[in-house]
């Protein structure tokens, strides 16, 4: 009898929202070495995490059409502990792909590009939404 009630009441109020991952919005990417930065996307891919760049933005702040708008930058990103991420990286500037390795911090984000074990510094990026 309690079950029937339990999923009566389950089909009237539906089944609870599920709430988004920290890592998900909008986040603007320090300046790469030609001075340009970027916002990216990050949102739920599948099973994962995938972060697009959608705006680019000269040294002077402008913004401008880069060709690599649209590109996924991060892919089948996965949480792997309290604030930390891990997945894959493209580098536009290198045009190649790392395994990464993400440290979210508030409303900033520590990125590492790695290779054979060894991690370097993408940078920091900020939190825009």
């Amino acid at each position: 009898m309690r079950f029937a009630v339990l999923l009566a009441v389950m089909t009237f109020v539906g089944a609870p929202a599920f709430a988004s991952d920290p890592l998900e919005g909008l986040w603007r990417t320090n300046q790469y070495p030609n001075g340009d930065s970027g916002i990216i996307q990050i949102s739920q891919c599948g099973g994962a995490l995938c972060g697009t760049l959608v705006r680019t933005f000269k040294p002077t702040g402008q913004e401008f059409q880069s060709k690599n708008l649209g590109k996924q930058i991060i892919s089948e990103t996965v949480a792997s502990g309290t604030g930390t991420y891990q997945g894959k990286i493209y580098a536009p500037g290198r045009d190649l792909t790392f395994n990464s390795k993400l440290e979210l911090s508030g409303n900033t984000l520590d990125v590492f590009g790695c290779k054979l074990g060894v991690c370097r510094s993408g940078g920091t990026w900020t939190r825009v939404e």
